[in-house]
């Protein structure tokens, strides 16, 4: 019995799944509030770890090194606090200096995994609204059953905290602009969309204080408009103004987090080249905020800037672009992490106040994935399951003078080789030529393309009389363990990059629902001809032939409950795909 496909699949779940027990991966919000670990038992009561900081006394704004020091741990959470109020929520941001072993939650800073560490560095930075004073608390995990919680740490404070100034708005140094920068307090809001200002949101609706929403908005205020730009990135967010979808030629604005510090900076894009950063600009009204992982800018600008070169007037109508990435020491921005969201046509940002979305994924690349999945979801996987167990179910029936079954078969295999053929060549028409960013993906879409063609014509050179023979051969069998790995690699790729871990969770559930339907009909076929055989009543040819006649009630049932899923499957992935 062939279980052609098996291999495929555990090689897809070994190499692409991860599993999640506890609180290994150091997510556990639950202890905003208490910093107590879900573990049960009672913590230690003389801490073996230490905090400090390498500076005493700070302003809103200012970044203060913290360090988290002593044996071996596998766990740990940073919080700072009011030290006034130890009850109080945790106050101010933190940023990373070591992304392997820290990362950033909505009120502290964690572990990622229960590796053995020795020492933790990472930044706080000061809120516009910081208290007199705060001290750094931590909870140390040593191992499931030994930890502490709440170790206290230094106390800072702020030398001005009874000055008359207000604290938020604190002025630190800009680069690329000659006017103050101030700390934002609290997150951007989405009141006011659609009418007091236009805004861009990705997904659609979300609340750009959340840690997934990257939102752009433009208020109108006589002469100058006031912008805000707030996603998730621990480098830069971008956007620009553009004549087309292409980027080149561009109108762009730069937020980048550089050494714990955010700066603003306007840029000319030149093609798909390095922005070219101006010297100097005409923003005002700079603020910034960088808290948990979401990166928050804002500023002022003239509707007409005449005096400077490569400034749009902001009246007329452009395409928009938002994008983000890392940077580098120094500011230096690399590639966007994904493709930009691009606007689906013109607008005016002066103009009349809209709530609208974008895509990160061009149309045709959108068609490219949906051609692909409806081929290789639906007409080649159900082809291939009626051409291997439906023949002695259909083989007194007929169309258009052939068996029903082989009829059947060569539709969906027909309808797969024009799909295929019109996917294949839209990546081209969109790019203009070959991708040398696209990794294995086009070169394995390349031989996809070729054994999708080669196997209608080896099927078209069997003889006409046995159609019956027709069989899945193993060109098919290598054809579509190649489909699946190409699909994975093309999920994550910039162009049409699929929500992570969804993607991958949904192609590994498709692939797990072939096999098993595949496996549970060659099951049920070898248990007829096992009860045929050992009745042995007849002959050993007719006992086959009589055995595959049975149980077709239960193939049909199967194949109609299979469909239905596949349905299901393709429903879905084409539905991600129009919300990229």
């Amino acid at each position: 019995m062939e279980l052609p496909g098996i291999a495929v699949a555990i090689w897809m779940f070994v190499g692409l799944c991860a599993s999640v027990v506890g609180y290994p991966n150091g997510k556990v919000r639950e202890a905003c509030t208490s910093m107590v670990p879900c573990h049960g038992g009672s913590p230690q009561l003389s801490p073996e770890h230490a905090i400090t900081v390498n500076e005493t006394e700070f302003k809103p704004g200012d970044s203060i090194e913290v360090r988290l020091s002593g044996p071996d741990f596998e766990g740990f959470f940073i919080q700072a606090r009011d030290a006034e109020h130890l009850g109080s929520p945790a106050v101010g941001s933190f940023v990373l200096a070591d992304r392997r072993h820290s990362q950033l939650l909505t009120c502290a800073v964690s572990h990622t995994s229960k590796a053995k560490k020795k020492d933790i560095k990472v930044y706080w930075i000061a809120p516009g609204d910081a208290p007199k004073r705060v001290q750094f608390l931590a909870t140390v995990v040593k191992k499931y059953r030994i930890f502490w919680v709440k170790i206290p740490g230094p106390i800072v404070s702020q030398p001005d905290a009874l000055s008359p100034t207000p604290p938020s708005h604190a002025t630190s140094e800009a680069m690329s602009t000659s006017h103050p920068v101030s700390h934002i307090s609290k997150p951007f809001s989405a009141s006011g969309c659609g009418m007091t200002k236009f805004c861009i949101r990705n997904p659609a609706n979300c609340d750009p204080g959340s840690a997934s929403c990257f939102f752009l908005s433009f208020q109108h205020e006589e002469s100058s408009v006031f912008i805000e730009m707030s996603g998730p990135s621990e480098g830069y967010l971008a956007f620009a103004f553009s004549h087309d979808q292409w980027m080149g030629g561009d109108d762009a604005y730069l937020c980048v987090n550089e050494d714990h510090r955010v700066h603003v900076s306007t840029a000319h894009l030149k093609e798909r080249s390095h922005p070219l950063l101006d010297a100097e600009n005409a923003l005002e009204d700079v603020s910034w905020r960088f808290a948990d992982g979401v990166l928050q800018c804002s500023f002022r600008r003239s509707v007409r800037l005449p005096a400077y070169t490569g400034r749009f007037n902001l009246d007329t109508s452009y395409y928009i672009f938002l994008a983000d990435g890392e940077a580098s020491e120094g500011g230096l921005i690399h590639k966007h992490h994904c493709q930009p969201l691009v606007t689906d046509g013109l607008y005016n940002i002066t103009g009349l106040p809209q709530d609208i979305g974008g895509s990160r994924a061009p149309r045709l690349i959108k068609a490219h994935g949906a051609l692909m999945f409806i081929a290789w979801i639906t007409t080649v996987s159900i082809g291939v399951i009626v051409a291997r167990f439906f023949k002695p179910v259909w083989s007194h029936s007929f169309l258009l003078g052939k068996e029903l079954w082989f009829q059947v078969h060569r539709m969906l295999m027909l309808t797969t080789v024009i799909l295929t053929s019109i996917s294949f060549v839209l990546p081209f028409v969109y790019r203009g030529g070959w991708s040398h960013q696209a990794g294995f993906h086009p070169y394995l879409g390349c031989a996809v393309m070729a054994l999708t063609i080669f196997q209608p014509l080896m099927a078209g050179f069997r003889p006409s009389r046995h159609p019956q023979e027709l069989n899945v051969t193993l060109s098919l069998k290598i054809l579509f363990t190649m489909i699946i790995v190409t699909m994975f690699l093309g999920m994550d790729l910039p162009a049409l990059d699929l929500p992570d871990p969804w993607d991958t969770y949904a192609m590994i559930g498709f692939v797990a629902w072939h096999v098993g339907t595949d496996v549970l009909l060659e099951i049920h076929s070898y248990c007829l001809i096992r009860k045929v055989i050992e009745d042995d009543r007849v002959q050993i040819l007719q006992s086959l032939t009589s055995a595959e006649a049975e149980g077709h009630l239960f193939k049909q049932i199967v194949l109609t409950i299979y469909v239905c899923g596949n349905i299901v499957f393709l429903v879905a992935f084409l539905v991600a795909i129009n919300q990229v």
